[in-house]
């Protein structure tokens, strides 16, 4: 099977300063990709252009094999961020709306069974709380039952019920053979639901795979927190990286027990330590210098 999706030496240009700088990415079905970055990394003006949104300066996208065109419109499936409704309709009527526009269509019930809408089905659009807006805007851009789905942080705002709900409709989305894109500021969103994922910097991608990959070609170490206040040994007392934190005090290293076993040695109390692996949120900081903001 081709990719569903191919990105070849995409750049963007504004002015003297590239947005996005040759580029290169492509997405199988089945396939969560992640597309992660701080702001002004370029992924919201990439994303842009292979919704058609935006032209690019140079490059080719293909969509199954084929240069992007009049297909790749009636089969990919768009959840925006913000997206305007009529807050006069129904969350059915609203459904009905959107599905009348497309010729290849999944039936509104099985939509609506998909994304457990039936609770406030009959409910105006502007009396619907935030998880229940995200997941009919999730309906709307499955109306077409797309072939590659594009979602631009879908859980933001969301509390962490609402979005482990949201996360789940996405697993099951993927059973359908429908490639994601997916853009999000949530670290523990990406690792649970993208199979590969992109980081973008300064309009590059600077590093690719899938989130376990990535963490094993970066991280050989775990980091073992203490709270400063149960910290009494000097800081240059272990020949490993230590370093400071606001309220704790991390060592890093490959060899837990040796750590443990000097911390008791000094009296170092062990009661709220804590021992972490290395997250993507460790990676995306020592890869761009900065931290996901929304």
């Amino acid at each position: 099977m081709p990719p569903v999706l191919e990105v070849k030496n995409l750049y963007k240009v504004y002015g003297t300063k590239p947005a996005v700088n040759h580029i290169d990415f492509s997405i199988d079905e089945n396939c969560c990709f992640g597309l992660l970055g701080p702001n002004g990394a370029g992924k919201t003006t990439t994303i842009e252009i292979i919704e058609g949104i935006t032209k690019p300066t140079s490059g080719e996208l293909f969509y199954m094999n084929h240069p992007i065109g009049a297909e790749f419109r009636q089969q990919a499936g768009i959840q925006f961020q913000n997206t305007a409704l009529q807050d006069f309709l129904t969350v059915r009527e609203t459904l009905i709306l959107f599905h009348s526009l497309y010729q290849d269509t999944l039936p509104i019930e099985k939509l609506i069974e998909m994304c457990q809408l039936e609770e406030f089905l009959h409910q105006g659009v502007k009396n619907i709380s935030g998880g229940q807006r995200q997941r009919l805007l999730l309906a709307i851009a499955l109306a077409n039952n797309p072939k590659i789905l594009f979602l631009d942080e879908p859980t933001t705002g969301l509390d962490p019920s609402a979005r482990r709900i949201f996360w789940d409709l996405i697993n099951e989305i993927k059973k359908n053979k429908t490639a994601i894109v997916l853009t999000t500021h949530y670290m523990e969103e990406a690792y649970y639901l993208c199979d590969e994922i992109a980081i973008m910097d300064q309009g590059k991608i600077i590093a690719q795979g899938t989130p376990n990959s990535l963490l094993a070609d970066y991280f050989d170490h775990v980091i073992i927190q203490i709270p400063k206040a149960d910290f009494t040994l000097p800081i240059d007392h272990f020949n490993l990286p230590v370093f400071q934190q606001d309220e704790s005090v991390e060592i890093h290293t490959d060899n837990v027990n040796m750590v443990i076993e000097t911390l008791i040695s000094n009296q170092i109390s062990l009661n709220r330590l804590q021992i972490r692996s290395r997250t993507l949120e460790d990676l995306f900081i020592e890869l761009t210098g900065s931290k996901l903001t929304s």
